[in-house]
């Protein structure tokens, strides 16, 4: 595929039209004839790697400031502003082919846009966000839950190519708020709940909510699926121009009737049209059934039937998120990517209703984010856990005991919580100590495989280190 730089932008000074056979942001990413888009970002100015650019390969630079190269050059008045039309055009708008479902929420987007991914059909359905991507049985990583333009544009054209339809994807209020999305049109838009959560980048919640209103200002010529029950609803709703609801009252759209959460599964009755459906869920806690009525109305208000999503539902997985992990031994093992206070909360109130012995959690908190939330995690673990034991969770460039420190700022009153820093040591140590009908939970990253340390994507899994020091148990144990 190659475009010329005047295919690209309709406004620009261009000096030489010359025909390129990519676009990069990132001068690393560089290969021989690709253009140059010299974006601005928080703490890096791509203008500033131009040279290194011209030596990997690029033949065209795109800028919004003259430069001395003697190359074609591309002159528009904001680089970051032209991203979406430099992109769109360049894979001939794949983004207007598709039909995109926007997932947002604080807590609950992985869970709801992979259940939507299956309930529709992987053959059908993309599913884009913090587990990666996956298309017609493939799967591949991304470096954001949603990713930059330049890889968003170019999922949506290989998409297209593998015969989808829809994109069930994650779309984080970070996202947003980095002009990411903002030449989408979401054929959907839904929604799980708000509570307080990067405010290290939004400043405030009111800034928060704003960010994740987007969704449904660029939803107007679709729709939306709001959560009644949720304290900023009245906002979504504004936000929205035609939506339908779900929720515990008859008024809702979706009415959550009842539900019966029980070790192993979740029995659930939901109305819809008048007519009620009792069923089994293989999704544990009452946070999944909610997650379950958002995707069901999603996808009814596709088109599908009710009767056709209930017998979908049994083969419904979500990595990372209560993903029991169960070698015949005695004791219960739970990894999940609770992260937030809320989160948490519903997690630990889940698992505190289970028959089990001891309740022992490990936790930690991601370095460079939202630090005002810390000590109400640590709270909230520490109050309903027998053992907790603090330890790293993607410290980046913080010091882990500095991170715990603001974790226990609430536990003058308990004394029942350990430090093991690394990480990999407070997983094996939990496995070590458990007894009979404990449970331990690994709570966090769920399903990721990488550690961020400093600036470096180490590996590491929750899911395979448990596995690894379980079976070293048992083996010890024959």
């Amino acid at each position: 595929m190659k475009k010329r730089l005047s295919q690209l932008l309709k406004t620009a000074e261009i000096s030489e039209d010359v025909e390129v056979s990519g676009i990069k942001t990132n001068s690393k990413d560089i290969k021989k004839g690709d253009a140059f888009l010299c974006i601005k970002g928080v703490t890096v100015d791509r203008h500033d790697y131009i040279a290194e650019a011209l030596e990997r390969g690029a033949i065209a630079l795109i800028v919004d400031r003259k430069v001395d190269f003697k190359v074609p050059i591309a002159l528009v008045k904001n680089t970051n502003d032209v991203i979406d039309e430099v992109y769109a055009n360049f894979y001939d708008h794949p983004e207007k082919k598709l039909k995109l479902i926007g997932v947002t929420g604080t807590d609950g987007k992985t869970s709801c846009a992979t259940i939507i991914e299956h309930l529709i059909g992987e053959d059908k359905c993309a599913y884009i966000g913090t587990n990666g991507v996956r298309y017609n049985g493939k799967e591949a990583g991304t470096h954001n839950t949603t990713p930059a333009q330049d890889e968003l544009y170019r999922l949506f054209d290989l998409f297209l190519k593998e015969g989808i339809e829809y994109v069930a994807m994650e779309t984080s209020s970070e996202a947003f708020y980095r002009g990411r999305l903002k030449g989408l049109n979401f054929y959907r838009g839904a929604i799980s709940n708000i509570t307080s959560e990067h405010l290290n980048v939004h400043k405030t919640i009111e800034n928060y909510v704003d960010s994740k209103m987007n969704l449904f200002k660029q939803t107007r010529d679709g729709l939306s699926i709001l959560n009644h029950d949720d304290k900023y609803f009245k906002e979504a709703l504004k936000a929205s121009k035609n939506a339908l609801t779900y929720g515990r009252s008859k008024d809702n759209d979706l009415f959550i009737k009842d539900y019966k959460i029980m070790p192993n599964k979740t029995k659930v009755s939901f109305v819809y049209e008048n007519k009620e459906y009792n069923f089994v869920s293989p999704l544990l806690g009452d946070f999944n059934v909610e997650n379950l009525a958002e995707s069901f109305l999603v996808c009814l208000s596709l088109g599908m039937k009710m009767d056709d999503l209930l017998k979908r539902l049994n083969g419904v997985k979500i990595a990372g998120r209560m993903e029991s992990i169960d070698l015949g031994q005695d004791f219960y093992c739970l990894v999940d990517y609770a992260h937030t206070p809320n989160g948490i909360h519903r997690f630990m109130e889940f698992v505190k209703g289970l028959d089990v012995k001891r309740i022992i959690a490990i936790s930690g908190q991601a370095g460079g984010r939202d630090p005002y939330k810390r000590k109400d995690v640590g709270y909230e673990i520490a109050s309903k856990a027998d053992l907790v034991i603090f330890t790293s969770e993607d410290p980046r460039f913080e010091d882990v005991d500095h991170i715990i420190d603001d974790m226990v700022q609430r536990l003058e009153c308990y004394d029942n919580y350990i430090r093991i820093i690394d990480r990999e040591e407070a997983i094996a140590y939990a496995i070590k100590i458990a007894e009979k009908k404990d449970l331990i939970c690994i709570l966090g990253k769920g399903a990721e495989d990488y550690m961020m340390i400093k600036d470096v994507r180490v590996p590491f899994s929750d899911v395979e280190v448990s596995k690894k020091y379980i079976q070293k148990r048992l083996s010890k144990g024959k």
